[in-house]
C-alpha cells in the first residue's frame, strides 16, 4: 500500500502469470487514479529490507484492544515472528471507517489486494521479491527506497497495447 508502483507491478507479474485481465485493469487503475504521486509513503532501508518501527502505530491500536499480539518463538530469546490479529472491536472500527467515505475505503481496498498478491507467502518471501527489483536491492542502508513508476508504468502500457516490453 505505501508504494502503490510496486503493487501495480505485482499486479503485472499476476498478470502474465494467470492472465486475468483484471489485474492488468487494476494496475491501470493505480496509475490513472495517480496513486503512485498520491499515495506513495517513502520507506528506508535497513539491514533487512524496508523497515520502520511499528510501535507508535500499534500503541494506539493496542490501546483501544483493537489489535493483539502474539509472538512465536523463545520468551526473552529468540521470537521467530510477530502476529498481529484484529479483534472483534478491531474489525467493528474498521467497518465504521470504511464507511466513512471512499477514501478510508481505499485502505480496506488496498489490504484486500495486497493480501491477495501476497497469497501465502510469508514475509521473508515477499521481501525476496521485493528485492528482485533492481532499484530496492541498489538502495543504500538507511535511504529511501526507490520508486519504480516509470518503469512500471511502461511495462503496463506495453501489455496493454499487446507489445511486452
Amino acid at each position: 500500500m505505501r508504494n502503490p508502483d510496486y503493487l501495480a507491478n505485482e499486479l503485472l507479474n499476476e498478470y502474465e502469470l494467470h492472465h486475468d485481465p483484471a489485474l492488468l485493469l487494476k494496475a491501470r487503475e493505480i496509475f490513472e487514479s495517480r496513486e503512485p504521486d498520491l499515495r506513495r509513503v517513502p520507506m528506508v532501508r535497513y539491514l533487512f529490507g524496508a523497515f520502520e518501527p511499528l510501535d507508535e502505530g500499534l500503541a494506539l491500536l493496542r490501546t483501544h484492544d483493537f489489535v493483539r499480539i502474539r509472538r512465536v518463538g523463545v520468551p526473552g530469546a529468540h521470537i521467530r515472528e510477530h502476529l498481529y490479529l484484529v479483534t472483534k472491536d478491531g474489525r467493528t472500527a474498521l467497518d465504521k471507517l470504511a464507511a466513512m467515505g471512499p477514501e478510508l475505503a481505499w485502505y480496506r481496498q488496498r489490504a484486500v489486494l495486497v493480501a491477495q498478491v501476497a497469497g501465502g507467502a510469508g514475509g521473508k518471501a515477499l521481501k525476496d521479491r521485493q528485492y528482485l527489483q533492481q532499484e530496492y536491492a541498489g538502495t543504500a542502508l538507511k535511504k529511501v527506497i526507490a520508486p519504480i513508476t516509470d518503469r512500471v508504468r511502461l511495462r503496463m502500457e506495453g501489455l496493454l497495447s499487446g507489445v511486452h516490453p
